[in-house]
């Protein structure tokens, strides 16, 4: 059973991530043979901005509304401070 609550969780935060778009970093390398030995003859990493998914965002929020409605003022402080320290962590990501 804890099995699959870290799936869930894992797919809670891909899904989060997904809201609220990434840097992704993309490496191609091209090998050759040099005199009977494989070495690698070029390099290139890419950096990719990958932008905020409204799918995912919208799946968040429908959710999270439904959660909303059982919590006390308490929790749902709480649940502010936490969705404002994601917003402001996502501000701090590089932007390209």
């Amino acid at each position: 059973m804890k099995k699959e609550k870290g799936t869930i969780e894992e797919l809670e935060s891909a899904l989060l991530k997904k809201a609220l778009g990434y840097l992704s970093t993309e490496i191609t390398e091209e090998y050759s043979t040099i005199e009977g030995e494989i070495k690698l003859s070029k390099k290139k990493v890419t950096k990719k901005r990958v932008p905020p998914d409204l799918i995912a965002i919208k799946l968040l929020l429908d959710n999270k509304s439904d959660n909303i409605e059982s919590m006390s003022d308490e929790d749902l402080e709480k649940e502010k401070a936490r969705l404002t320290q994601l917003l402001l962590s996502a501000e701090k990501l590089p932007k390209d």
